[in-house]
């Protein structure tokens, strides 16, 4: 299940009023569960929380960044996003050199960091071409869903 799948998942669930839904593939199992109370705000989000899902596969496939233009609007830069919450890493292990460095390009496909969740390690691939003109994270840190993590120059 792709996180785009989970996200309208979620999205469904606070339209639809329902308080829990669970779907088990071979897969995978989630669970989404709407919190009990809620304050509804303009500034709060209203979304029900992921409390599980658990791949039964051994290695997980490569989850893509969602790209999204960036608000700034002196810069054309495009921001890879996180597609998850987790830990962010800029490269597979503490001896190994980073996927992408400031001015390194880039190109569709491209690793970029890695996101662990979970205790599992989802590899981020860039889905637009260009240079790396700012890195937005620290080695390490957590990272939040749609937090920007790269500003990426396409010209």
């Amino acid at each position: 299940m792709k996180i785009k799948e989970i996200k309208d998942l979620i999205d469904f669930l606070s339209a639809s009023g329902l308080e829990e839904v669970n779907i088990e593939t071979e897969e995978l199992k989630i669970k989404i569960k709407r919190s009990k109370t809620q304050v509804i705000e303009k500034s709060v989000s209203t979304a029900p929380t992921v409390q599980a899902a658990t791949p039964v596969a051994a290695a997980p496939a490569p989850v893509v960044a969602p790209v999204v233009e960036a608000n700034t609007a002196s810069t054309n830069y495009i921001e890879i996003k996180s597609p998850m919450i987790g830990t962010f890493y800029r490269s597979a292990n503490p001896e190994s050199d980073v996927f992408v460095s400031v001015g390194d390009e880039v190109s569709v496909g491209k690793t970029v960091c890695i996101i662990e969740a979970m205790k599992l390690f989802n590899e981020i691939e860039s889905e637009v071409s260009g240079k790396i003109v700012k890195i937005l994270v620290e080695n390490a840190q957590p990272v939040e869903y749609d937090q920007p993590l790269f500003l990426v120059d396409p010209s």
